[in-house]
């Protein structure tokens, strides 16, 4: 996508201003990287997304340089989000529901948390540096090119590849750091933006999650590369995040075509995961038709009772542990007995539908979803992230409820 956008004294108190000018401009230099390929100037910048140093870099070298083009690390969702100042407050959560939508929402909020809280400490939102490049490029009449692979494919592609452990593990892993507090200033954010330092991370990321690390940077690294290539002009400046820059350089380096073919498409469901819910309801079902042919009757009923009384219990105290609404409450456990039998609607969805008619996020919470997500209290406090919180745990508690059943289950014969 793109967009048209004689020597006198000084005095002693300038003296630091002049100091801190020319140290603003050797960190610069430092996170410039000039490349000339086939009479083109490419200059890319390596960021830190909640750094203040990098909004200075950024509007400073296109100011100075004044490229035919500025592409920048972004795609059409995430340009929106960072531009349209009333994106939450145009959230409809019934959608979002209907739509299946909510784990991607999840995970989209803890990553803003994690970014949120960083740059708290910093003063600089997540991916100023972006909305920067983007701004500097509108009011100089540059053209701006959104370079990055959707957030959605990216995503869908990640959880696809990943097994099923590894998924665990990914999602304890990003729950477990939501409410850590972690301090940066600008001297550590100077470090992760040292080309060595990220390096040694991403090998131990690449140790611990392979197939993640392969579609979060590896991928897009070649997708970027390719579009910033194509970028129309002979000077070229790309604001990428730092753990970017040694990927991009290597491709555009190498003076071959940058095939980015098959690398926006989501891959399929292996197979295995349409089957695999559907034991549970089978075995279960099995169950209670061979007891009824052949087990006691009053067990069979008590078994019933069980399944129904686990389930529900469960589930409607996972949503009273959300400060879920009374209607909400009631409707975990009614739905999760059903929908345990039945993996094509789980019983969070249903409790996040009534809660959301019960209780629908006012203006001011939309407005303020982005700040209450950084601390736990405010993830009860808010009405959109609670109908997350009903959501996660009347889900986890019939899926408890259900292996607690299933455990009595057995036992008919």
């Amino acid at each position: 996508m793109s967009h048209e956008t004689s020597s006198t004294e000084q005095p002693a108190m300038e003296q630091p201003k002049a100091e801190q000018d020319q140290t603003e401009q050797a960190n610069t230099e430092q996170d410039l990287h000039r490349l000339h390929i086939n009479g083109r100037e490419i200059i890319l910048i390596g960021t830190a997304h909640i750094s203040r140093e990098s909004v200075v870099t950024v509007t400073r070298t296109i100011e100075n340089e004044r490229p035919h083009s500025v592409c920048v690390e972004l795609d059409e969702q995430r340009y929106r989000h960072l531009t349209e100042k009333n994106r939450w407050e145009n959230l409809n959560i019934i959608q979002v529901i209907k739509g299946g939508q909510i784990p991607f929402l999840m995970a989209n909020l803890a990553l803003a948390s994690f970014q949120k809280r960083m740059g708290l400490h910093t003063g600089v939102k997540p991916g100023e540096e972006l909305a920067a490049a983007a701004q500097t490029a509108s009011k100089m009449n540059i053209n701006l090119v959104l370079v990055d692979r959707s957030i959605r494919i990216t995503l869908l592609r990640a959880w696809r590849k990943t097994g099923f452990m590894r998924k665990m593990q990914l999602i304890s892993t990003m729950f477990a750091g939501l409410f850590e507090k972690h301090e940066l200033d600008e001297e550590e954010l100077s470090k992760i933006r040292q080309v060595d330092t990220l390096s040694a991370m991403l090998e131990e990321m690449a140790e611990v999650l392979p197939q993640a690390k392969t579609t979060l940077v590896d991928e897009r690294d070649r997708w970027m590369a390719h579009h910033i290539a194509a970028a129309p002009g002979a000077k070229i400046i790309a604001v990428v995040g730092a753990a970017h820059v040694p990927g991009i350089t290597s491709y555009l380096n190498s003076g071959e075509p940058i095939d980015i073919a098959g690398l926006d498409l989501i891959p399929e469901k292996p197979g295995y995961s349409k089957i695999v819910p559907w034991i549970i309801p089978l075995v279960v079902g099995a169950l209670f038709i061979g007891g009824f042919f052949f087990a006691d009757r009053s067990q069979l009923y008590d078994a019933a009772t069980a399944w129904i009384l686990a389930n529900g219990i469960l589930s409607a105290s996972g949503a009273a542990l959300a400060l879920a609404h009374p209607l909400t409450i009631v409707s975990a456990f009614i739905a999760a007995p059903i929908t345990s039998l039945n993996p094509t609607i789980g019983a969070g969805f249903v409790t996040a539908l009534v809660q959301a008619y019960c209780s629908p996020p006012t203006v001011a919470d939309m407005e303020k979803v982005a700040d209450d997500v950084v601390n736990l209290r405010g993830w009860w406090h808010n009405r959109v992230t609670r109908i997350i919180l009903v959501f996660l745990f009347s889900s986890l508690g019939s899926t408890i409820g259900t292996f607690v059943a299933f455990g009595w289950l057995k036992d008919l014969f």
